[in-house]
């Protein structure tokens, strides 16, 4: 190994003719990353390449998932609870004719998904 390599304040391991940093990250909590901040950090890589990367190299990318994750969740909650009140999805109707109920539920989730994909994953 080089003398100005062995002057730095980083550690080195030599691989084959290569000698490669040992980089550690700083610690971070464990942050739940749901379906919804999946669906928006695919969305990410996909679309947004430098803004994805900015945030996985500035190590902000799971603490932000996990604040989209948190807003899709509520936002999702919210719009099928509201929707179901103005259809008069109830638990009465629940018991009286289930099916309906299924078929209704499923419609409101699936509005709800799709407010919820334009509005807070796909920006």
């Amino acid at each position: 190994m080089s003398k100005e390599l062995e002057n730095q304040k980083l550690n080195y391991v030599t691989q084959g003719d290569y000698c490669l940093p040992c980089i550690r990250t700083k610690e971070q909590n464990e942050l739940h990353i749901g379906v919804w901040a999946n669906r928006h950090r695919q969305y990410l890589k996909q679309h947004h390449r430098i803004r994805y990367y900015n945030l996985l190299t500035s190590e902000k990318l799971y603490p932000y998932l996990a604040d989209i994750e948190e807003q899709a969740e509520a936002m999702f909650s919210q719009l099928v609870k509201s929707l179901a009140e103005k259809e008069n999805v109830t638990e009465k109707l629940k018991v009286d004719n289930p099916m309906l109920w299924v078929q209704k539920m499923n419609n409101i989730r699936n509005r709800a998904m799709e407010i919820v994909d334009s509005e807070v994953i796909f920006v």
